[in-house]
């Protein structure tokens, strides 16, 4: 994943993951989670989104979710630097919406 560390600018599979985990989930259910809450407009593959499992487990932003009820599926959960990775990237994105209003309505930036 190009996440770019040095501006802290995550991708959107990577935030779209993060908050489809807020709440433990499955692969399948991530993969339903980011195509319902997108309208379609993403809709990840299986390579693409376990790859992206595989790399924020290594980072430890998400985890394994075990709830002892002996499902079959395997869950993860977003971890606490998941969370604030997220936080980032909203306030990020905020400040993006915000410029590109100011900038399209006809305001001056400074």
């Amino acid at each position: 994943m190009r996440d770019n560390i040095k501006g802290g600018a995550l991708t959107e599979t990577t935030f779209l993951v993060l908050l489809a985990v807020y709440q433990p989930n499955h692969g399948y259910g991530i993969m339903q989670f980011i195509d319902k809450e997108t309208n379609g407009r993403v809709v990840l593959g299986a390579g693409t989104l376990y790859g992206a499992i595989n790399t924020l487990v290594k980072k430890k932003w998400i985890d394994s979710y075990d709830d002892d009820a002996g499902s079959k599926k395997k869950e993860y959960v977003i971890t606490d630097v998941g969370r604030q990775k997220a936080e980032e990237e909203l306030q990020r994105l905020r400040e993006v919406v915000k410029l590109a209003s100011v900038i399209m309505s006809g305001g001056n930036s400074e």
